[in-house]
């Protein structure tokens, strides 16, 4: 199948390359020509150092590269999703399938980035996305990952399993897109969190209680916007949570870690020198959690140090001296 994937960094690139190895004719499109220019003189990219990019895969700029696609994979960072659809929306074929990779929550609008792409793009496409836990680097690397596609049409879901499942790449399929874009959106704010943790030089016990707790309220703010509590226990919750919270490729640890140290927030957030999607989100989370009246109090710390610049060791002496609660909400009623 003919497929363009928009967008250029190490996520993009190393899904391109999966779809590549499974034969399909792949075409990878950068922002601007300077970066493109990048991939094909060092025949790498970046931010995927030592992995080679194979002569096959197509190199441009230029976003006309979408037409006669039947799939499209949208990687850019969030912040660009809305833009780089209404770019595509007078390229795209009619029935064409785009598949959103990218992990966030619109700030303004807090929008999932499904629904963000179909204001612009209308119905003339099936949307899919693809979440869970799968560093770049390793996807690149050819380690063996597993991921969730979810879509509200079962067909389009079970193709972009055909797309990708490959010996070291499995793609379960669902049909809870909402509860899977939130998971994948919302674990950001509990790994930068768990750096923070980390650069205070806590241990294995708070990192433990920090992912426990933090999915809990991810769930529960899940729920109400209309998830379903199961998904935040599959790969797009739990899966990704891990995967975020203990690895080094994670930029929202890394940053954590900075501030954790005492780093400032700005030149912590300037020192990761990619998007850190967790930053972003924790604000996005709160501006949910209030209006929907769900009680998220680790996002609500987070927040506080992150646009408040609150102490995280105060922080943590709040969360510790919550007044006492049921683990099981349910329990003895």
């Amino acid at each position: 199948m003919k497929i363009s994937v928009l967008g250029s960094g190490g996520w993009g690139t190393a899904l391109a390359m999966v779809l590549l190895e499974n034969g399909h004719d792949v075409t990878l499109w950068s922002y601007n020509e300077a970066e493109s220019k990048v991939l094909r003189e060092t025949g790498e990219n970046p931010m995927l150092k030592g992995v080679a990019l194979p002569e096959t895969l197509k190199l441009t700029s230029d976003m006309a590269c979408v037409k006669g696609c039947g799939v499209v994979v949208l990687a850019t960072p969030s912040f660009a999703v809305r833009e780089t659809a209404r770019k595509l929306s007078a390229l795209l074929d009619p029935e064409t399938i785009l598949i959103s990779v990218s992990k966030g929550i619109e700030k303004d609008t807090s929008l999932t980035l499904t629904q963000v792409i179909e204001s612009e793009v209308g119905e003339k496409v099936r949307i899919v996305a693809l979440s869970g836990p799968s560093h770049a680097e390793e996807v690149g690397r050819r380690v063996p990952t597993t991921v969730v596609a979810a879509s509200r049409d079962q067909a389009a879901a079970e193709l972009v399993q055909d797309l990708f499942m490959n010996p070291r790449f499995r793609v379960y399929a669902s049909d809870d897109v909402v509860g899977v874009e939130l998971a994948a959106a919302l674990k950001n704010v509990i790994a930068l969190s768990a750096g923070v943790c980390d650069g205070m030089g806590f241990g294995d016990n708070t990192k433990a209680a920090l992912m426990t707790r933090g999915l809990s309220e991810i769930a529960r703010l899940g729920e109400a916007l209309g998830g379903r509590k199961e998904t935040f226990a599959g790969l797009a919750g739990v899966g990704d949570l891990i995967v975020t919270c203990t690895s080094m490729h994670s930029r929202n640890r890394r940053c954590g870690i900075l501030i954790g140290q005492g780093t400032p927030v700005p030149e912590a957030v300037k020192e990761i020198g990619a998007v850190v999607e967790g930053y972003y989100a924790a604000a996005t989370a709160k501006a949910l959690a209030d209006k929907t009246g769900v009680e998220m109090p680790i996002t609500e710390a987070a927040y506080q140090v992150l646009y408040h610049g609150k102490d995280p060791r105060e922080v943590i002496t709040d969360l510790m001296t919550r007044a006492k609660k049921h683990e099981i909400e349910e329990s003895w009623v």
